[in-house]
């Protein structure tokens, strides 16, 4: 499936019901969310988490992540193995504690603005 331009993520949403035949309780489900969370996506009202986004694409193959994310108006995260993670995790380890807490600082502002990039 390809993103619709201009297509927000409740669209999205309408869409993937109308794909995969499924409704908002099941999307919850699929999701670890409330329906009522996905209740507050349909109407505009909050954007899901990446990890929210990430388990819609993973529990509905044909929309994308790329697409997913880009409707919820965020950057798609890069992929980031096991190993990577535990060279990262690693480094920070090796880190002073005062170093630690700028790089947390450093990280969260660009988590911030891949969020608001596309807003």
């Amino acid at each position: 499936m390809d993103m619709t331009p201009g297509e927000d993520f409740a669209q999205l949403l309408a869409r993937l019901r109308d794909e995969y035949g499924v409704n908002d309780s099941q999307i919850a489900t699929a999701t670890g969310v409330s329906p009522s969370t996905v209740s507050t996506w349909n109407h505009r009202r909050r954007q899901p988490r990446p990890d929210a986004l990430r388990a819609l694409a993973a529990a509905y193959p044909k929309f994308s992540e790329h697409e997913i994310f880009a409707a919820a108006g965020r950057k798609t995260p890069g992929p980031l193995s096991p190993a990577a993670e535990e060279r990262l995790l690693e480094l920070f380890r090796g880190l002073t504690a005062e170093q630690q807490a700028d790089k947390e600082v450093e990280l969260r502002a660009l988590a911030e603005r891949n969020r608001s990039a596309l807003s």
